[in-house]
């Protein structure tokens, strides 16, 4: 049996999607693309159906499942149309665009176990061995988390409260992921006159006290890192380039221009992981579900609208 999988969204994310499920993953077929541009629909659709609505595409008969990457605003109503027909969907991230709808979404895929949303660090080979090491006390009881996320240039419609609800909350889903925490307090810095770079120091439920560093304008390229200080030792990401030159006395290593290359093995594992999910019937834990996708926009959120005043108390959502 294959999976009929349609994407929503023919964009960056969602064409990454397609060519994925065309090339790469097995047990799927790519049946249908949507998006308003039909220039970028027919580039991402493989030979598979076009539609302009990604409405048009969920009650599609040849749809099994879909994959949504179209923009922030529509995932509520697309994923509790999904949900409403018994679709699995996987969402890129947010879940939805408000608090209210993410609970919404959780509540009504309560008992389905349909959704899930697209937090693609968790299949990151460092990430994953750092939570194995984790899980073996490697390094005792964890203490301090000190993240760092450099983009190499801001995109051009990126905005202030996009530097926690775009980047920063990649760290918030993979800290919950790795130990097990919720967040209760935070202490915000916004440093320089740009408005692009945040640091972040997040108080948890557990003790465990996690820095995050969010850089949206690098330069020198896109760099995701982290370090976790145990009572016994540390685990800290090696630098993830996989050549290293050596010449005229000094060794050099590239870093990747953006997500998409550093974190290619990543949406792989996890599109492979989701329609063998979905093919046996059964929910993948380690992709982030619905809760989870409450959960990140809820903090992110939180964060963003205390940045002005320097932090705060944090909620956790349920």
């Amino acid at each position: 049996m294959t999976l009929g999988v349609g994407v929503i969204g023919a964009g960056v994310m969602g064409g990454l999607h397609a060519r994925l499920l065309s090339e790469e993953i097995a047990g799927a077929r790519l049946v249908a693309v949507s998006d308003p541009d039909e220039g970028r629909a027919q580039a991402a659709s493989y030979g598979g159906k076009i539609f302009q609505k990604g409405m048009a595409l969920i009650h599609c008969d040849a749809v099994d499942a879909l994959i949504l990457a179209s923009p922030d605003a529509t995932h509520h109503e697309l994923v509790m149309t999904a949900l409403r027909l018994g679709k699995p969907v996987l969402c890129e991230k947010p879940l939805a665009a408000t608090v209210m709808q993410c609970r919404e979404i959780y509540e009504a895929d309560s008992g389905q176990d349909l959704v899930s949303v697209g937090f693609m660090r968790r299949f990151d080979p460092c990430y994953r061995e750092m939570k194995e090491a984790l899980c073996h006390g490697a390094i005792g009881t964890p203490m301090l988390v000190r993240c760092a996320h450099r983009n190499r240039v801001a995109p051009s419609w990126f905005d202030g409260s996009m530097i926690i609800s775009n980047a920063m909350v990649h760290e918030i889903d993979i800290c919950r992921w790795l130990l097990g925490v919720e967040f209760t307090y935070v202490r915000l810095s916004s440093v320089g006159e740009a408005g692009d770079m945040i640091l972040a120091e997040l108080q948890t439920n557990l003790g465990i006290v996690i820095s995050i560093e969010v850089f949206m304008n690098a330069s020198y390229g896109y760099h995701v890192h982290t370090e976790i200080v145990g009572r016994d030792g540390t685990i800290a990401m090696a630098e993830p380039a996989v050549l290293r030159l050596r010449r005229e006395g000094a060794a050099s290593a590239a870093y990747s221009s953006d997500w998409i290359r550093r974190f290619a093995e990543s949406y792989r594992a996890q599109d492979q992981a989701w329609v063998r999910a979905v093919l046996h019937n059964r929910r993948c834990s380690e992709i982030a579900s619905a809760r989870d996708g409450l959960f990140a926009t809820s903090y992110a959120l939180q964060i963003a609208d205390l940045l002005t005043v320097g932090g705060g108390k944090l909620e956790i959502p349920i």
